[in-house]
C-alpha cells in the first residue's frame, strides 16, 4: 500500500490547501492536531449531547468541515477555545495528523493498540501515528505529545503484539482496555482491536467502535460494554492475520502482499460495505461506508 495517498477516511477532500499550508513537520502538524481536537472524555469536560456527536466523525474531510463551521476557514494554527474544538478520541487525533503528513506526500499510517504508557500497570487502548522519515518509521503520539514512542510492551503494543501474547499465555487479558475497573477490555476486545489493527493497515481507519464481521456479532442485542465471556472457537485464521501484522512489521513484503490477499478475500476481515456503530454516545446504528 502507498502510504503517501490519502484513503477514504484520510482524504481532506476540498480542505487539501488547509492542511499542505502547514509546515511539513511531524511536530508541528501534532501541535495543529492538538489545537484542533479535544478528547471526549480525556478532556474532563463534560460536553452536552449535540456537541458529542463529533465523536461519530468517520471522515477527515467531515471533521474539517465541522472546524471550518465553527471557525470560519480560519487558518488551522490558529488558537481555538478548547471547549470550541472537534470532540473525538486517539483516533481521530492519529488520523488527521496521518492526513496532514500524506498532504506534504509523507508516508503515514495509523497504527492500533494498547498503551502502556497512559496508566501504570495497565494496557489503554490506543491509536497513534507512524510515519517514515525516509529512513525507518517512527510513532508518534500527537495527544500527549510525544515525538516518539516505541511499538511494544512499554510503549503501543500492537494489537497483533497483544494478540500473540494472549494466546501464547503471556499477558492478563484484564490488563487490557479502556481502563482499570471497566467492564469494556478482555480477550473480545483483542479480538476486536486485531481485526480493526488489518482494516487501519489496509486503509480503512474505522472508528474504534465501528464493528464488524465477527467482532460485531455478540453486539447485535447488547451494549458496548458487555463484552462476551467466551472467544469464537475458530481462531486459528486470527492467529495467522496477527503471524502475517507482525511480518509486515519487521519488513516481509510477502507477508504483506499475503495480507492484502487475505483482507480482500475473507468476509470476515473486512468491513465491506457496512458497519455496526455501537457509540459511546449511546447510538447504535448500521452505517454505510
Amino acid at each position: 500500500m502507498d502510504h503517501t495517498r490519502q484513503t477514504r477516511f484520510s482524504d481532506p477532500g476540498r480542505h487539501h490547501d488547509r492542511l499542505a499550508a502547514l509546515p511539513a513537520d511531524p511536530a508541528a502538524i501534532g501541535a495543529v492536531v492538538r489545537n484542533l481536537h479535544v478528547h471526549y472524555r480525556g478532556s474532563g469536560i463534560d460536553f452536552p449531547p449535540e456537541r458529542l456527536t463529533d465523536i461519530d466523525t468517520r471522515w477527515v474531510s467531515r471533521m474539517l468541515d465541522l472546524d471550518e463551521e465553527r471557525f470560519g476557514g480560519a487558518p488551522l494554527d490558529a488558537p481555538r477555545p478548547v471547549e470550541q474544538r472537534l470532540v473525538g478520541c486517539c483516533r481521530d487525533a492519529a488520523l488527521l495528523a496521518v492526513a496532514a503528513l500524506r498532504a506534504h506526500r509523507i508516508p503515514a499510517r495509523t497504527r492500533v493498540g494498547f498503551a502502556g504508557y497512559l496508566i501504570p500497570d495497565y494496557h489503554v487502548d490506543h491509536v497513534v501515528t507512524e510515519y517514515h522519515d525516509g529512513t525507518r518509521w517512527i510513532a508518534m503520539d500527537v495527544q500527549p505529545d510525544l515525538p516518539e514512542i516505541t511499538l511494544g510492551p512499554a510503549g503501543l503494543r500492537t494489537a497483533a503484539q497483544s494478540w500473540r501474547a494472549f494466546r501464547r499465555g503471556e499477558i492478563d487479558p484484564s490488563t487490557y482496555g479502556v481502563g482499570p475497573g471497566q467492564p469494556i477490555g478482555g480477550p473480545w476486545m483483542l479480538l476486536q482491536y486485531l481485526t480493526l489493527e488489518l482494516a487501519h493497515r489496509m486503509g480503512d481507519e474505522l472508528l474504534l467502535w465501528d464493528l464488524f464481521g465477527e467482532a460485531a456479532i455478540p453486539f447485535a442485542d447488547r451494549d458496548w460494554s458487555e463484552m462476551p465471556e467466551e472467544l469464537p472457537g475458530d481462531l486459528g485464521y486470527l492467529d495467522e492475520v496477527a503471524g502475517l501484522l507482525l511480518a509486515a512489521d519487521d519488513g516481509d513484503r510477502a507477508a504483506e502482499g499475503k495480507l492484502a490477499a487475505r483482507y480482500a478475500e475473507d468476509a470476515r476481515l473486512h468491513p465491506g460495505s457496512s458497519v455496526f456503530c455501537v457509540s459511546p454516545r449511546g447510538a447504535r446504528y448500521e452505517v454505510g461506508l
